[in-house]
């Protein structure tokens, strides 16, 4: 995942919101158990929320310069197909 280094040049925050039982949300929580410290050491002054709600979709968002927000429903995802959502913001965000 060489494109973590990217976050902080391209995000402004990201927010990761999910359910704490809901097995749709499994994936996602996975992945921010797997995840979340490469993450955190390539980007140390990106702010990650995480978010947690009961009845509540896996989601993601990322906000962008100058207000602009862009996000994904990741009910059914994987945790590559989450990882490639979340490339795909960063890309996003350098365009």
């Amino acid at each position: 995942m060489a494109w973590t280094g990217q976050l902080s040049r391209n995000l402004k925050e990201i927010r990761i919101l999910f359910s704490p039982n809901s097995p749709s949300s499994a994936p996602l929580r996975a992945f921010i158990e797997n995840n979340y410290k490469q993450i955190k050491t390539h980007n140390p002054k990106l702010p990650i929320l995480i978010r947690e709600a009961s009845s509540i979709e896996p989601q993601i968002w990322a906000r962008f310069d100058m207000g602009v927000e862009r996000g994904f429903q990741l009910e059914g995802f994987s945790e590559q197909q989450i990882s490639k959502a979340l490339e795909d913001l960063v890309k996003a965000g350098a365009s």
